[in-house]
């Protein structure tokens, strides 16, 4: 995706982000709406997708600033000067125009969304599957030098897989039609949490627990009461963890995320287009069940995982090469100075 841009100066400095061109809030906004729909998707992270479009550290470091601002407002020192001094360090032209294109395609698209997972199962795993497939190489590129023998990071990243697999097989499908508000309160702190972290799909959490349906059909139906225990529940869940997400990507940066591309590797389970449907019976995907070997219809599905493999392959590269000219610039520019 295009050029991300820096800070005038270093993190904690207290400076103000740089400003972004039109291009770039443009580009954003369609991050956003990327994520969005991602969160739609049982299977299918949100983090993921923000780490393939390069925002994803950006957004991480800009939610733990607004966050620090509240607890400076709450417990001080110098609560109104040490809280505007967080949030002038919080990139607001991205997290603008990207909160703005989630909140967009996850009120234009829920219905559509529901449809499609629950009416084409085969076909919408296969898609998200080579999504997903290729997404893993999102965090091993971002690693840092390794200081320790290859084996502890191959420990890292099975332990990692076999987590995320054997949750991903607990899901019972089904769904709560009536849930009481703190089950949905509950339920939304832990999605949001699944948000932050690629590999994880905070709806196919809501599908394990049978809150998938019923989000959706809040949203698309305008159920304010609903979605407002789920927006608290979210705010909890965000406040309590980003933070501490934010200290593993500073102080553990290259175990962390590997950690994270396990994650995704385990969750690849969810996304194999053939499997029974526990909880259904009438055709509905409710979620992952028995893998099977593939069936007829054979085509869809794997053209479908080769398109969305070749998307996010292509978003690399491109993301790749931006890298690289943006690194020559600020060399040039150092050359210059």
């Amino acid at each position: 995706m295009a050029e991300q841009a820096t800070p005038e100066a270093g993190p904690g400095d207290g400076s103000r982000p740089a400003r972004r061109s039109p291009l770039q809030l443009a580009l954003d906004l369609v991050r956003g709406f990327l994520i969005g729909m991602a969160e739609l998707v049982p299977g299918v992270s949100g983090g993921t997708v923000a780490l393939v479009t390069g925002v994803y550290e950006q957004l991480i470091e800009s939610a733990s600033h607004v966050l620090r601002a509240g607890r400076c407002l709450l417990t001080g020192p110098e609560r109104l000067r040490s809280a505007r001094a967080e949030l002038r360090r919080t990139d607001w032209l991205l997290v603008g125009p990207v909160l703005v294109g989630m909140v967009a395609a996850v009120l234009t698209v829920a219905g559509v969304m529901e449809s499609f997972v629950t009416g084409r199962p085969e076909l919408a795993r296969g898609l998200f599957l080579g999504l997903v497939c290729v997404s893993v190489l999102v965090p091993l590129r971002m690693l840092p030098g390794a200081h320790r023998p290859p084996l502890v990071d191959v420990a890292v990243v099975l332990t990692a897989a076999v987590v995320a697999f054997v949750l991903v097989g607990l899901a019972g499908g089904g769904t709560s039609a009536d849930p009481a508000p703190y089950v949905v309160l509950a339920a939304a702190a832990v999605a949001i949490c699944a948000l932050v972290v690629p590999g994880v799909s905070g709806s196919f959490f809501l599908l394990a627990v049978g809150l998938y349906s019923t989000t959706l059909d809040a949203v698309h139906e305008r159920d304010l009461g609903y979605l407002a225990v789920f927006a608290l529940g979210a705010a909890v869940g965000l406040g309590s963890f980003v933070q501490v997400l934010n200290h593993l990507l500073d102080r553990h940066r290259r175990t962390t995320l590997l950690a994270m591309a396990g994650l995704m590797i385990g969750s690849l389970r969810a996304l194999w287009p053939w499997q029974t449907q526990p909880g259904g019976g009438d055709g509905e995907a409710h979620g992952p069940g028995s893998l099977l070997a593939p069936d007829d219809p054979v085509a869809g599905p794997v053209l479908l995982a080769l398109l969305g493999a070749a998307v996010v392959a292509l978003l690399i590269v491109i993301e790749a090469r931006l890298e690289r000219r943006s690194e020559d610039r600020r060399a040039t520019a150092r050359s210059g100075g």
